[in-house]
């Protein structure tokens, strides 16, 4: 079962921020937010184009243990979503975690992205999660620099894809 919890916060803008665990009843709006996200967004986090998701994908991202796999999402005011961030624990590592994060194209670059980074990371230590893992594109620099708010150290490995897998301990970590 997910965690329970809603946090409001604001953003260096003023802009209100309401974020709470996932729910299996975001389906639509999980949805709507993906189709939403420009070409560049959506390739920077899937990796590979993603014009849509299917049922079965909706359903990993929405219906969730809230222990092994967490996502928080972010939405504003008037219930538009702002971003998500999620962990998958390792099963391999269980102290470890895959990370991924999205921010709605207009609200890229307002402290979103860190917001959730904070958030996530914090539920992350609190279920034994120490360390965190992503693939990258090389060029997404933004999202290098998210990951490197949560680690004072990470290792980057590069391939000959364009991705750079990193790695970290995170600062919270217990």
């Amino acid at each position: 079962m997910a965690p329970a919890f809603e946090i409001s916060r604001t953003l260096a803008d003023g802009t209100p921020i309401r974020i709470r665990p996932i729910r299996a009843s975001d389906k639509v709006n999980l949805s709507a937010g993906l189709a939403a996200l420009s070409e560049v967004s959506r390739h920077r986090r899937f990796l590979s184009p993603k014009p849509r998701f299917t049922s079965a994908e909706l359903r990993y991202l929405t219906e969730l243990d809230g222990h092994d796999h967490v996502a928080l999402v972010a939405s504003l005011p008037d219930g538009s979503g702002g971003g998500v961030a999620r962990y998958v624990r390792l099963a391999e590592d269980p102290g470890a975690a895959d990370v991924a994060i999205v921010v709605a194209d207009g609200m890229q670059r307002r402290g979103l992205g860190s917001l959730l980074a904070d958030e996530l990371a914090t539920v992350a230590a609190e279920h034994g999660i120490r360390r965190f893992s992503a693939d990258i594109l090389s060029d997404n620099v933004p999202a290098q620099r998210l990951l490197a708010r949560l680690s004072s150290r990470l290792e980057r490995h590069h391939d000959s894809a364009g991705l750079r897998a990193v790695r970290g301990e995170l600062n919270r970590a217990a």
